[in-house]
Order: structure tokens, then sequence, then C-alpha cells
């Protein structure tokens, strides 16, 4: 089973969506657009927090 890690070096700010990319193999670019325009801010900043760096 994959984990979810959160990669500061490979993404922006935190690396919560390039982290959420891959765990989904889903373009973090689609992540970040959902994190800014459907209300993920306060989900974002919760994870960034308590996901460990991969």
């Amino acid at each position: 089973m994959k984990r979810l890690y959160r990669y500061p070096n490979k993404g922006f700010i935190g690396g919560v969506c390039y982290g959420l990319g891959e765990h989904t193999n889903i373009d973090p670019i689609l992540w970040r657009i959902l994190a800014i325009f459907g209300g993920f801010v306060p989900v974002y900043l919760v994870l960034w927090i308590f996901l460990k760096k991969g």
C-alpha cells in the first residue's frame, strides 16, 4: 500500500499537491487547482503540518 508523503523539494510551497499527485497518479496541477479554487486550503494546511517528508 502506498503511503502519502509531501515533497517540499519537488513541489511548490509545501509539496502537498505533488505528494497527492504521486499517491493518486493524478497530475499535481489538478490538485493545485482544487486547492486554490475548490476551497481545499484548510485541508492543505492540515496535510502540510501532519504529512511526513518523502
